[in-house]
């Protein structure tokens, strides 16, 4: 039996980014929980996913308003307005993007600057503007931000210097950690505006989840991590339903650390 104060049945969660790995288990937790899911991402993504009870696949960018309007009047045409927001979809640079990503921050492209802030900061400012517009409307919701390890504290460059030894210089890059960095005060900013009227806003802060990453990397990385392991998807499951559900009702402007330690030290 469904414990009702974890209860999702019938909410309404828009989730942005939702056809990417994470994305996919989230949309699987929240349906076998009673969800109405509403995934948002880029058509050829959206062209993979299937309608169906609990779940409309629609097609927007996130950094044209007008697409995220017409986003909303189809959800509101279906179900209604939106209970929840997750702003999931964020652009990062991985171990093996382009070398001129990974250099010093001296010569960072300003492309690439204006490509991820676009994405990690607009594109949460806009998702927040649209949907959690209408829920402040309706007096009541639930916003989640995904934040990052890396945007609470600074990359630990020690880890990736084994990507050095072929002289090339390497470096965990700088946009990354600054767009992440500035939604834990545009969490903060929009609880306090939108509290008045019943819509909570809160954080996550995520370590990063295994993918079978380089040998060299998790030998870094784990031997910073205190848990001894990468995340796994599920791991942030429970963090996602506690935030979107009743049993978080009295937490707004928070960040829910969800690190495997990582920020302890």
């Amino acid at each position: 039996m469904n414990d009702p104060l974890f209860s999702l049945e019938d909410k309404v969660i828009v989730l942005t980014g939702g056809m990417g790995r994470l994305g996919r288990e989230y949309t699987k937790c929240l349906q076998a929980r009673g969800a109405r899911v509403v995934v948002i991402d880029r058509a050829e993504a959206i062209a993979q996913a299937a309608p169906s009870d609990s779940l409309l696949p629609l097609s927007a960018n996130v950094l044209v308003r007008k697409e995220l309007e017409g986003a909303l009047a189809a959800i509101e045409e279906r179900w209604g307005t939106p209970w929840g927001l997750i702003n999931n979809a964020a652009l990062d640079s991985p171990p093996n993007s382009p070398a001129e990503e990974n250099g010093p921050f001296e010569t960072y492209p300003e492309k690439s600057w204006d490509a991820v802030m676009d994405v990690n900061v607009k594109g949460v400012f806009l998702c927040c503007q649209v949907f959690g517009g209408a829920m402040a409307q309706a007096g009541r919701g639930s916003i989640i931000n995904i934040g990052s390890i890396y945007g609470a504290v600074s990359p630990d460059q020690r880890i990736y210097t084994y990507r050095q030894k072929d002289g090339n210089a390497f470096y965990k890059p700088v946009a990354y950690s600054a767009s992440k960095s500035a939604l834990y005060n545009l969490t903060r900013y929009l609880a306090t505006y939108w509290a008045p009227r019943g819509v909570r806003v809160n954080t996550i802060t995520l370590a990063g989840v295994s993918d079978s990453q380089d040998e060299n990397f998790l030998k870094g990385y784990l031997g910073r991590m205190p848990l001894g392991r990468m995340a796994t998807a599920d791991d942030y499951f429970g963090p996602i339903v506690l935030l979107l559900s009743e049993a978080s009702k009295y937490m707004t402007g928070s960040d829910l650390v969800v690190d495997g330690g990582w920020t302890a030290w």
